[in-house]
């Protein structure tokens, strides 16, 4: 076995893999209202495709953790069979679900059935008129079902993943949190960052992981958490003296690219060595024209060794990737 090794000593362990660019939200920090194009499906990864691909990322590259995100993962028709099958590989990996929550009351017991550990739901706001708003679809009651029925499902710890916006929703980090807690929930902070599909991200309007712990403080007392980071993108702090935690992921203010253990697959088969990566490598025409496994893990780390020190976002030089959030997967 071979590891998806890079140039500054760090190791890929853990694997995102978008299974569609599509979503039934229109979060305005991602995509546009309209018009944005989605991906051929004659370009997508076939489901048989996508579980090869998990194969070698386990068998042959040591991949220990798969995360499964799109676009909106819930869409995707062969999920259950994908989760199933991954959840067979030797030596088996934690499997993870990030999702808007829409339809997870309808999937989360066949998905818990077929081997997902656990979920990380998106949630901006508790306010059914700011949520229509942020996300342009009246669907917030579909998320809190799909959170519930997550929790009915045994999927543990069931996270939240939120993101302030300036002047919308920057004022609810208190009740984000206060709903968490009732509820036995885990709350990440998330810094917007700039891979939204219109191109319009300012860093001056950012809400920053300072300002967010200065207002959870207002409220809550809070204490670093004295477990080990290690690669974990949150960090984390214990709230009036624990166990509950919370987590910021400030990606651009505080960035943790040194020790960053990502890899990343996305729907139509390209390796991303960085959520900012303007370049890829394409696994799916190998795939197609007849590669075996081991060609397929030879691109794989070659791509992975190339992954640059940082995502360089202060440097003047930086361009946001062509492709949105939406194509990419978080």
């Amino acid at each position: 076995m071979r590891a998806l090794a890079d140039r500054h000593g760090r190791i890929a362990t853990d694997l995102r893999v978008s299974l569609t660019d599509r979503c039934n939200l229109r979060c305005t920090y991602c995509m546009p209202a309209e018009g944005l194009a989605w991906l051929p499906s004659a370009r997508i990864l076939t489901d048989d495709e996508v579980i090869r691909l998990l194969r070698v990322a386990v068998e042959r590259l040591g991949v220990t953790e798969i995360r499964f995100t799109g676009g909106e993962p819930l869409l995707r028709p062969g999920l259950v069979k994908i989760v199933g099958a991954a959840a067979e590989l030797a030596p088996r990996p934690t499997l993870s679900l990030t999702t808007n929550g829409i339809g997870l009351a309808r999937t989360a017991a066949q998905l818990r059935a077929a081997g997902l550990d656990r979920v990380n739901v998106s949630l901006d706001t508790l306010s059914p008129e700011r949520f229509t708003e942020l996300t342009r679809r009246k669907r917030l009651g579909d998320v809190l079902d799909g959170l519930a029925a997550a929790e009915r499902a045994g999927m543990r710890p069931i996270k939240i993943n939120s993101v302030l916006m300036r002047g919308i929703n920057d004022g609810e980090a208190v009740s984000l949190l206060r709903f968490a807690l009732d509820n036995g929930y885990e709350l990440r902070f998330i810094e917007q960052m700039p891979l939204d599909a219109g191109h319009t991200w300012n860093r001056a309007e950012m809400v920053t992981g300072e300002e967010i712990l200065a207002q959870l403080r207002s409220a809550f007392e809070l204490t670093p958490d004295p477990a080990h980071r290690g690669a974990a993108p949150a960090e984390t702090w214990l709230v009036d003296g624990g166990p509950a935690l919370v987590g910021v992921i400030a990606s651009v203010s505080r960035p943790f690219c040194g020790a960053c253990d990502r890899t990343r697959l996305t729907a139509d088969g390209a390796i991303r060595s960085c959520l900012f990566s303007t370049e890829e490598t394409d696994l799916r025409e190998l795939i197609r024209s007849g590669a075996d496994d081991e060609a397929l893990a030879g691109a794989w780390a070659g791509a992975m060794w190339a992954k640059p020190a940082g995502h360089g976002i202060d440097d003047p030089s930086f361009l946001q990737p062509s492709r949105p959030m939406s194509a990419i997967g978080g």
